[in-house]
Parts: C-alpha cells; structure tokens; sequence
C-alpha cells in the first residue's frame, strides 16, 4: 500500500487510516506484500485494519518461481499484527472466499 522499500526507501505519505476505512466501506481486500523487502502493509497497522472491518490478501509479490517460497514471510507478519485467517482472503474455505466475491 506504501510502496516502501525496506532499508531503501520509505512509504508515500498517505492518509492510511482512510484508505483502510475506504477498504472496509467496499470490501476491497488490504494487502499484506509477501517480499522480504516491502512486508506492507506495515503489521502496526493490522489492528486498526481489523476494527475497521477490513479483510486481508498475503501476496508473494514474486517475479520468479523461487520468489513464491517469499509467502511465508507474509504469513508471519500477519500473525504478528494478529490477524486470523478467517479474514484473509486466501486462507478462507472456498465457500467462504465465494461469498465475499
């Protein structure tokens, strides 16, 4: 979402906190980015995402076959902003993730 680069570069100065209220108002999933380089959106703001009623996507971002093994650090930083799997997208039972499309 901030398009930052760790160690390179930071986020763009972007209202966040209305972005994600916009995401939950239309059910338009909030992306964790899987890369070791990006992990963003930042976990600090999960939470707030959550309250909001946001649901989640965990992408690779990955430009080879190698890079889709990048999931698990998405995964991981999920976890650690303590959002369940029964508000990522693609963690959901097929009915489920049918539903919300």
């Amino acid at each position: 979402m901030t398009g930052r680069q760790l160690q390179r570069r930071p986020g763009y100065e972007i209202d966040i906190d209305k972005i994600l209220k916009t995401c939950a108002k239309y059910g338009v999933a909030v992306e964790i980015n899987a890369h070791p380089w990006r992990l963003d959106l930042d976990w600090r703001w999960h939470q707030k995402a959550l309250a909001y009623g946001c649901i989640f996507s965990i992408n690779p971002d990955a430009h080879s076959i190698r890079e889709l093994d990048h999931m698990h650090w998405g995964v991981e930083m999920a976890r650690k902003g303590g959002v369940p799997p029964d508000r990522v997208l693609n963690a959901m039972p097929l009915a489920k993730l049918l539903a919300h499309l």
